[in-house]
């Protein structure tokens, strides 16, 4: 396997679940003719992004993915990575075309080791002690290898669903019932804040298992995911430890660090539209490409060369998602190109 060029996606599902069959509280399952509008509109995005490798999200049943490809026709282009996928959660899973799966993926639940918000002596003493307790992944992380050249090491990609915004309920709790009153008027701004929390926590601890394989090596390195959060946010900021963009002819590059699809095509273009969702009117980029020092093109280390990146966004003006059986979040496609640095 020598490939000279490749494309990577990410691809947000919105509930893609066997008609009938339950779903989150609140939303009602899929009747027949939803579910069929459903597998065709996904069916003509992966077919219209043509992708060697689509990270998927809001994957309920293995099967409804395997229903897309069969009556997209791409059941013999791609291999779906969805084991887990049994219709009771929603995990994240991958469509890779034949050929390029270089090991058995794994899908990792529980936050590593290393993961540990605790201080108790903070640098400022007039700031309090924190310990935060977060013990896994709302939506297990799937990670799987990619052999794209015969010559360099397999890449890691990592697929991610971080927690949302929509803030937690905490009128079940049985502190709330005990004390009603106090916390009724705040239940917004109590929620959002678990929220971020929550995020914040999944955000570090896939940082630490990235480090886990980046810090030393030359290990190429994708991240594809529904992360939640905007480019400029600290979820991102903790998940690409913020690395330095280089201009004209400056070479370098971050060991550890990872550079959004994003901002490489913002460097490229004259005016940025890059949206992936709509809320109440609030356009957002919630939906990444992540990719380490060997896919930028400054980097002393490059072995790929980002090739530009494409969004689908225009089913987000809908206004059922349910009746045309569209998504609420955009597609993005990033291409990349072999054109390793030449060594003098």
């Amino acid at each position: 396997m020598n490939r000279k060029s490749f494309s990577v996606a990410t691809f947000n599902l919105y509930n893609l679940q066997l008609p009938g069959e339950r779903m989150n509280p609140g939303q009602t399952p899929w009747t027949a003719d939803e579910y069929a509008r459903k597998l065709t509109w996904i069916g003509s995005q992966l077919k219209a992004m043509d992708a060697d490798v689509v990270g998927l999200q809001e994957l309920w049943h293995r099967q409804a993915m395997a229903d897309v490809l069969a009556a997209s026709g791409l059941d013999q282009t791609y291999e779906l990575i969805a084991s887990p996928a049994d219709g009771d959660r929603i995990i994240c899973a991958a469509l890779v075309k034949h050929g390029l799966r270089a090991a058995d993926p794994v899908w990792i639940d529980r936050f590593p080791a290393a993961m540990r918000l605790q201080s108790t002596t903070p640098m400022d003493p007039q700031s309090p002690g924190i310990y935060v307790n977060v013990p896994r992944f709302s939506r297990p992380v799937l990670r799987m290898s990619l052999a794209l050249r015969d010559d360099h090491p397999h890449a890691e990609v990592f697929v991610a669903h971080l927690k949302s915004k929509l803030p937690i309920r905490i009128d079940t709790e049985v502190w709330y019932a005990q004390d009603p009153d106090t916390y009724k008027p705040h239940v917004t701004a109590l929620g959002s804040a678990l929220a971020t929390i929550q995020r914040t926590a999944e955000a570090t601890a896939l940082r630490v298992l990235l480090t886990d394989v980046m810090k030393g090596t030359v290990t190429p390195v994708i991240v594809l995911g529904d992360l939640n959060d905007g480019q400029h946010s600290n979820t991102l900021n903790i998940l690409t430890e913020q690395p330095r963009y280089l201009v004209g002819e400056a070479k370098g590059g971050a060991d550890v660090g990872l550079y959004t699809a994003q901002t490489l095509q913002e460097y490229r273009d004259t005016r940025d539209v890059y949206y992936t969702h709509v809320h109440d009117d609030l356009r957002e980029s919630l939906d990444h490409v992540l990719v380490s020092e060997q896919f930028y093109d400054h980097s002393e280390r490059r072995l790929w060369l980002f090739d530009g990146l494409s969004i689908n966004n225009d089913h987000l003006n809908s206004e059922d998602h349910k009746l045309d059986g569209t998504g609420d979040h955009g597609v993005v496609k990033v291409r990349f190109a072999y054109k390793p640095v030449k060594r003098l």
